[in-house]
């Protein structure tokens, strides 16, 4: 028997970037529900990284009014 007798086949598929799980088929997620749960995450995520923006536009601001500069 030659190492080509023991390989095995795997059809060409893909990853769901939520979950992992392989899939065939076309997209990025393997089901509705992943791409659906991935959409409220990173909004969640934006929300939170404009929150930090703020927060830091306001500290700096306040120091340079207090320190004058």
């Amino acid at each position: 028997m030659t190492e080509e007798d023991f390989k095995v086949k795997i059809p060409q598929h893909r990853h769901c970037r939520k979950c992992g799980k392989a899939f065939v088929g076309e997209g990025y997620f393997c089901s509705d529900e992943c791409h659906d749960t991935e959409g409220a995450e990173a909004k969640k995520k934006l929300r939170k990284y404009l929150v930090v923006v703020v927060i830091l536009w306001a500290v700096t601001i306040g120091a340079v009014i207090v320190t004058g500069i």
